[in-house]
């Protein structure tokens, strides 16, 4: 049994090797490409980025705009969802100009996501021209992963987080002798908004480390040694990120400990392919 765990260690290796580590021929070959171009060939590939982003930006814009009513009452379902609505509780419009200022929100957030892929595939184009093949590999990976934790982060809030906060406010405020049985649209399309892109920015934290530990910076063991340090942090960003209840805190800081632990395997695990390499 030995020896086939120790052959599946080295084809596991060579694998990481060929993927994310320099070979004698990727030197070569980028010291071939690496010619020196003058600053103004820059400039031109930098104004060329910005206008296809630019461009890709507005019929992002376009696509969305005919779905603005349905993204608004997908933004409304947590209020559903929460029994809110059987409560007598609606969202509404306070101003005459309410349905302009909803559509200008949703065509700018929603173009934004949904042009996001090719605006980072122009960046990269523009940026990857001066990476490494290994370089460019480790960053794709880490945009595949930071793709995968922002689409967690928000289906975890919109899923669960927003009804457990939505039930709480309004308790509180009943607690409180002042019920509410109208929600400002504007208000609200905002506070959901802000709260889904804090739970997807949030679950990026765990990927900077896990970059950091790929290069070499940090170790599975000093990450370790820090994870009650981790898990206080985690609890105190989670803290002002989220409405002020205990259970949207929870839900938050809960995940990002659990990619914390997950990081520490990760990096161990590249330092042990390192290692085999190395044998």
């Amino acid at each position: 049994m030995a020896p086939k765990t120790s052959r599946l260690q080295m084809r596991f290796a060579a694998a990481f090797q060929r993927f994310f580590t320099s070979t004698e021929e990727d030197r070569a070959r980028d010291e071939a490409r690496d010619v020196p171009r003058p600053f103004i060939e820059h400039f031109i590939d930098l104004r060329n980025c910005i206008i296809r982003c630019a461009v890709a930006w507005v019929l992002g814009m376009l696509v969305v705009a005919p779905f603005a009513p349905w993204v608004i009452d997908l933004l409304q379902a947590p209020v559903v969802a929460s029994g809110l609505e059987a409560q007598g509780v609606s969202v509404q419009g306070l101003e005459i100009g309410v349905g302009f200022s909803l559509f200008m929100t949703t065509m700018l957030w929603g173009g934004t996501i949904v042009s996001l892929p090719a605006l980072l595939y122009f960046i990269f184009q523009f940026v990857f021209p001066g990476l490494r093949r290994h370089e460019r590999n480790i960053v794709l990976a880490a945009l595949i992963a930071g793709v995968v934790l922002f689409t967690g982060g928000v289906w975890l809030c919109f899923s669960f987080t927003l009804q457990l906060a939505l039930e709480a406010l309004m308790a509180i405020n009943t607690w409180m002798n002042v019920p509410v049985t109208i929600l400002q649209a504007e208000a609200y399309i905002g506070f959901v908004l802000k709260i889904l892109l804090a739970f997807g920015l949030a679950f990026q934290f765990p990927l900077i480390l896990l970059v950091l530990g790929w290069l070499g910076l940090l170790t599975a063991d000093a990450l370790k040694a820090r994870r009650g340090i981790a898990i206080v942090l985690i609890f105190t960003v989670a803290m002002f990120l989220t409405p002020p209840d205990p259970l949207s805190q929870i839900m938050m800081a809960v995940p990002m400990c659990l990619l914390y632990e997950a990081t520490i395997l990760l990096v161990r695990l590249r330092e042990k392919m390192n290692a085999t390499i190395e044998e």
